[in-house]
């Protein structure tokens, strides 16, 4: 256990021998395992008769605390392992115990988490010790009957030399690249590479043949032992933390866990991730001068106030990044444990913060779980998130989720990047996540913090103000669409719920035709952005037109058959973003704009609210055009933005949709309108404000051609021509409002 003694959750030292716990006057009593004494036992010493056999001893009287003695240490333990005087004698007071009691308690308990850790890392690292013995012993089985690489029989003596040789050199190449990154390891990091693995040194520094087999193709790699991830070894250091092994690389890809580029040690990452919660934990709790603003609407960070309370946990800031970081707390209709659990997973993250997250997936688990399931738990995760517009790359980050109970119904779950210095990374994630505290009747209180620091650069200059007011990233915008899906989904789950014609809808069909409207809308997102995992190739990015993409379908459920291209352009509009969407939700307005179904007029046949709110924009349509066909149209909308969704969809498969049918197959080729504020002015930042908004406008359509380049200009020229149309039509219909509105204003 050399080396791993500081990684514990605690971060506690032992003093003296695991298995001894301190008596109230100090002197030690053996106990088994420092476990024992777990519920705080202590008391007053009594000696032992002059008569007894045992005279020369002592004999400890115990006593037991109560069980609210229990919880109330248990809790305040929770609050702070390490209290000082002043806190532990007002706990005495409070619990009616002697300052001793409270002390030695807390170093008991101390010294039963711990040791309860070590036994959990004792027992990783003798599954892998007997893991590297049979990787032995199977290589020397090799070594003994060596194998001819060009003809497959018995190879000569000479041939031994030869690859002793080899190995022997290739094993001097890596001690000495061991030695430069140990340099580089102690100049950055702050402590030796030594500290990462006890058997570093010894292993490298051994010319023996079967280390330097091992150590050179057969598995085991230098970076096994724990060297400091993102080392480039040509260009130095590229970031200081930790990366998985080559093996366990291709083991995860394999198994479908993510593409995996890099390595990591896990003593690191847990370095981290307590880093990251501890900093994290401050974040919440402070507020005024640390935080400016109403957390209802939404903090801001004081910068110059956190950069001298807080270490850099990721080093300085990279050159050319501006930070953004906010607080917003809301209450949400949906219970804590049900929310933690789709913050662990990884698709269903992705379902909740519909729009905001292209693709995501678990690279790995680093630790789960004690006791509660979810407790403790530590996951290596990537992910991309992203703005509906092709003017704003989307972040593609890989990071650490840490969720750990605070106190009983309280939960914090926080994310850090573990990549932030890679090449071509445009942002990092400082610590960020929530806050989830169970409230009454199943709903409860989310604060959430974000954290960001990213290049402005890659960012239109339409969009940097938004990016700097936090409804485009920060944590108004997770939480007000955490709200919203919460909203739709217990809505549309109630079993009176009915459409406004009154019409009652079936369980099954308000879910299938809920999963079809929400696969469609994150169809239409992924498009407009370039992600979802797909790989996109760009065709034309003109600098004041049209961003036109294309990628070939993987023939799964619901996908059309050969590829599909996709269009995007952002403009400027001078209406706020929920005004623009109710007139582009008025049917009668839509075949002023509407090209691309080239109907006069639509029926709104069925119209399922997703909220209780009366005449609210959130709401899942179904549309009967003039001419042919069904429509499904999706549209939301909240203080950060506003969505509208729609595609063609066959009048069969509806038929299946609204009978409860399975709404996977359905192909979806959608498209649609993402609206967001300008915030070129301080009523644009505001709730309900009026002022500017950034229309973007995508479609999406099949193509049988699989290539770009067998595309004809023809095809390029129509799809330009149709997004540029809608467009000027969207202008027509907002310069009528806006001159019907003024004529009104004058009469």
């Amino acid at each position: 256990m050399e080396g791993h003694g500081d990684h514990g959750l605690i971060g506690e030292n032992f003093e003296g021998n695991v298995g001894m716990v301190r008596a109230i006057d100090g002197s030690e009593i053996s106990r088994s395992g420092g476990s024992d004494n777990a519920d705080g036992a202590s008391g007053d010493e009594q000696d032992i008769p002059a008569g007894s056999s045992s005279g020369s001893r002592r004999r400890l009287k115990y006593h037991r605390h109560t069980p609210y003695q229990i919880q109330e240490l248990e809790n305040a333990y929770k609050e702070n392992p390490h209290p000082d005087e002043k806190d532990r004698l007002a706990l005495g007071k409070k619990l009616n115990l002697e300052n001793k009691q409270v002390k030695f308690w807390f170093q008991n308990r101390r010294t039963q988490t711990k040791t309860q850790l070590e036994r959990v890392e004792n027992s990783f690292l003798k599954k892998a010790n007997d893991d590297l013995l049979y990787r032995n012993i199977a290589m020397k089985e090799a070594l003994r009957s060596p194998i001819c690489n060009n003809c497959g029989g018995q190879a000569m003596v000479g041939d031994m030399l030869a690859e002793d040789h080899h190995l022997r050199i290739e094993n001097a190449r890596l001690k000495d690249e061991l030695g430069r990154i140990s340099l580089l390891a102690n100049k950055f990091l702050g402590r030796p590479l030594s500290s990462y693995g006890g058997s570093l040194s010894q292993g490298m520094g051994s010319s023996n043949l079967e280390l330097g087999v091992g150590r050179t193709g057969y598995g085991l790699n230098p970076m096994d032992v724990g060297l400091p991830m993102g080392l480039n070894y040509s260009n130095g250091l590229r970031n200081g933390l930790p990366l998985m092994s080559p093996s366990r690389a291709g083991l995860m890809a394999a198994s479908g866990g993510g593409a995996m580029d890099f390595q990591y040690d896990k003593n690191l990452l847990l370095d981290l991730a307590m880093s990251a919660m501890g900093e994290f934990m401050k974040l919440w709790q402070n507020n005024s001068p640390l935080w400016i603003g109403d957390i209802e609407y939404g903090e801001v960070l004081n910068f110059d106030e956190y950069l001298r309370n807080f270490p850099l946990i990721l080093g300085m800031k990279p050159q050319g990044y501006v930070s953004e970081a906010s607080r917003a707390s809301r209450v949400v209709m949906i219970n804590s444990l049900v929310l933690i659990d789709a913050l662990l997973d990884a698709q269903r993250w992705k379902d909740m913060f519909l729009g905001m997250i292209g693709s995501s997936s678990t690279i790995d688990v680093i630790t789960c779980g004690t006791g509660d399931a979810r407790n403790g738990v530590v996951q290596l995760m990537q992910g991309e998130i992203q703005l509906v517009s092709p003017l704003v790359p989307p972040r593609q980050v890989r990071f650490l989720r840490f969720c750990r109970q605070h106190a009983e119904g309280i939960w914090a779950v926080v994310d850090v990047s573990i990549d932030a210095g890679r090449e071509g990374l445009m942002c990092r994630r400082l610590p960020s996540g929530c806050i989830v505290q169970d409230m009454p009747n199943g709903c409860s209180k989310v604060i959430w913090i974000e954290h960001n620091e990213y290049d402005e650069n890659a960012v239109h200059q339409y969009f940097r103000p938004l990016l700097r007011s936090g409804l485009g990233f920060g944590a108004q915008k997770w939480i007000s669409t955490l709200q919203r899906h919460s909203e739709c989904i217990t809505f549309i789950m109630l079993p009176d719920t009915v459409t406004e014609d009154g019409r009652v809808l079936a369980p099954g069909a308000r879910r299938s035709l809920t999963s079809l409207a929400q696969r469609m809308t994150a169809s239409f997102c992924v498009g407009v952005c370039g992600t979802g995992g797909h790989n996109w190739e760009m065709i034309s990015n003109a600098a004041e037109g049209p961003r036109l993409l294309i990628r070939k379908t993987l023939n799964n459920r619901g996908d059309p058959s050969g590829a599909v291209l996709s269009a995007g352009m952002s403009v400027w509009m001078p209406m706020s973003h929920q005004r623009l969407l109710a007139l582009l939700l008025n049917e009668e307005l839509r075949s002023q704009w509407d090209f691309l179904y080239s109907c006069n007029a639509t029926q709104n046949v069925i119209r399922l609210p997703k909220c209780q709110e009366p005449g609210s924009l959130n709401a899942i349509s179904v549309l009967r055009p003039s001419n042919t066909g069904i429509i499904l149209q999706d549209s939301a909308t909240d203080v950060t933005g506003s969505l509208m969704v729609h595609t063609s969809v066959d009048m069969q498969a509806m038929n299946v949709v609204m009978n409860g049918g399975d709404s996977s197959s359905v192909g979806l080729v959608p498209s649609g309108f993402a609206i967001v504020p300008d915030c070129m002015t301080e009523s644009g930042v505001q709730p309900g404000g009026e002022g500017g908004s950034l229309l973007t406008v995508g479609f999406q359509m099949p193509v049988n051609d699989l290539l770009s380049s067998s595309l004809t200009m023809e095809s390029i020229n129509s799809v330009v021509n149709l997004i540029t149309r809608t467009v000027k039509g969207i202008k027509d219909v907002v310069q009528s409002d806006q001159q019907a509105k003024a004529e009104q204003y004058l009469d």
